[in-house]
């Protein structure tokens, strides 16, 4: 009896043993492989975890050696001489880059397009090519394409030379013009970030402090004048020093704005004040503005297209006292010989960048 007991027991230990290695067993295949209708093994592929930083990631890489890719961020930094190439991903792409490689044509840059990126190759660069390469998607809805400006990405990119602390300038002379309603720039960048850089006055000669509010530094775009005034006139000139030899900058001239920006201040006024047939007229059309911003003049007139005219337009820079600079843009219209059909409105329509402005006169016979 008491053996039956036993073999009983055991028999019981033996069976539950087994269901327990046959429960472990199905909980190491589950997730690993199953079995298709069909009979064949299939390994199991988990889902693949998104990259949460990816929407907001620069699309725009280097191409380095043997297939590698950087990704390029807010600055870098590279070694002049040798060729670069940047990929931006994408079908239709637009590019930005020193403005200068446009203006002087450039054979060394080369942009092309490919269907799943474009690409901007520069040859042998320079210290003078230091500056901002961007690129961007451009979206089109059938003939009309816009760039689109939440997948635009940039990158400042230094070209290091040890010779060349400031980006080269064609300009060994350049005027600033020093406005009260905008912060001024005197536009010293240099090829190394790391590069220690100050501003000096050369008559009297002392150096400007930069102090993080009314004058600033950024190695991208030179020092920053916040509330230019007419103190801040005179030939200056920036100093950088890295390990070596401190290097000089070219001059800049700067020079106090009288005229703020905005749509041309017009003066129109006719010489003689009275005039009468066969007597010469001179309408003279005069404009006070920035310096740097260019007026186009436009003219109406009694006998237009019927009576030949002259017309003279010219311009200058004026110092008008207290340091103030003021362009002076002028136009003239002579009419010779006056006739009958030279009667009547002279009008003169001065443009400008911020806008224009119209103006008439009324010429009788007298």
């Amino acid at each position: 009896m008491k053996i039956w007991v036993v073999l009983c027991l055991a028999l019981l230990w033996l069976e539950l043993h087994d269901g327990d290695c046959q429960q472990v067993k199905r909980r190491k295949d589950v997730g690993e492989n199953r079995i298709r209708p069909g009979g064949k093994r299939v390994k199991m592929r988990h889902p693949k975890l998104k990259d949460g930083g990816g929407k907001g990631q620069s699309l725009l890489t280097q191409v380095l050696d043997k297939g590698r890719f950087l990704r390029l961020g807010q600055s870098t930094t590279l070694t002049p001489g040798k060729n670069i190439e940047l990929r931006c991903k994408g079908n239709n792409i637009g590019w930005s880059y020193p403005t200068y490689l446009d203006t002087f044509n450039d054979s060394r840059l080369s942009i092309k397009q490919s269907d799943k990126y474009g690409q901007l190759i520069l040859t042998s660069p320079s210290a003078a090519d230091t500056g901002s390469y961007s690129c961007w998607v451009i979206v089109c809805d059938g003939t009309e394409c816009e760039k689109d400006h939440e997948r635009t990405y940039v990158s400042y990119v230094y070209f290091i030379d040890k010779d060349n602390l400031f980006v080269p300038s064609a300009i060994h002379f350049e005027i600033v013009y020093l406005r009260p309603d905008s912060p001024a720039m005197v536009p010293c960048r240099v090829t190394d970030p790391q590069a220690i850089v100050t501003l000096h006055r050369e008559v009297p000669p002392e150096e400007i402090t930069a102090n993080d509010t009314l004058v600033t530094y950024d190695p991208t775009k030179g020092f920053v004048l916040q509330s230019p005034s007419p103190e801040h006139q005179g030939v200056f000139y920036c100093k950088a020093v890295t390990k070596g030899t401190p290097q000089i900058s070219v001059k800049y001239q700067l020079l106090y704005v009288e005229v703020p920006s905005g749509p041309p201040f017009v003066g129109l006024e006719a010489s003689p004040e009275s005039v009468r047939g066969g007597d010469n007229l001179n309408v003279t059309c005069t404009v006070l503005g920035e310096p740097e911003v260019d007026v186009s003049f436009t003219w109406s007139y009694p006998g237009q297209d019927r009576r030949p005219v002259h017309i003279f337009t010219s311009w200058r820079l004026v110092n008008r006292g207290m340091g103030h600079t003021t362009r002076v843009s002028q136009s003239v219209m002579t009419v010779e010989d006056m006739e009958t059909i030279d009667f009547g409105k002279y009008i003169c329509k001065a443009k400008n960048l911020h806008g224009e402005t119209i103006l008439m006169i009324n010429i009788i016979s007298k």
